[in-house]
């Protein structure tokens, strides 16, 4: 079994989702230092599974990119895409936050 699949799992609505958003590109997701609660995730697109600068897991659902070195803070997490009266958006539930801010922006793991 593909260990990158193991490592997050993606619903059928957050794919769907991100296909629309990423026009034929790969949606990236990392992780960096910040936010009230010590960690922020950080969203973005990428044309290509290779770059200089950032070390990417290989393509997960052929979709997502994970930085390979945000992987241990969010191994086993499901990404889903919800949609609630203010609006929607892609929610990572992650079982290793231990705590996270008010607001969901920012998250801290054990």
């Amino acid at each position: 079994m593909d260990i990158n699949r193991c490592m997050v799992t993606i619903t059928d609505s957050a794919k769907e989702y991100m296909r629309h958003i990423s026009h034929g590109q790969y949606v990236t997701l990392g992780v960096k230092g910040g936010g009230c609660s010590g960690f922020q995730y950080v969203w973005g697109l990428s044309e290509k599974a290779a770059d200089e600068r950032i070390l990417w897991s290989k393509p997960i659902d052929d979709i997502l990119l994970l930085d390979s070195l945000a992987e241990m803070h969010i191994i086993g997490s499901k990404i889903d895409f919800v949609e609630e009266l203010g609006g929607s958006f892609l929610k990572i539930i992650n079982p290793n936050t231990v705590s996270s801010c008010g607001c969901g922006e920012s998250f801290n793991v054990a």
